[in-house]
């Protein structure tokens, strides 16, 4: 696969994968922590907050591939 053709696709994955990891994040964090104290709010979207960067450092590492 061309690097520029690898690059257009990730940057189409990265930016579905953020919008759909935050939808659910906060779907998530509305309808279970809805009673909750401040700081299991806080943990939780410092935690999911920090947690999309795993896929999204496997992307990029896929998009700068060098070219066989």
């Amino acid at each position: 696969m061309p690097v520029r053709l690898r690059k257009l696709v990730g940057m189409i994955v990265l930016i579905a994968l953020v919008v759909l990891y935050a939808l659910i994040a906060t779907t998530v964090a509305t309808y279970r922590l809805a009673e909750s104290p401040w700081w299991v709010h806080l943990l939780y979207f410092l935690i999911t907050g920090l947690i999309w960067v795993l896929p999204a450092m496997w992307i990029i590492r896929w998009m700068e591939k060098p070219q066989r």
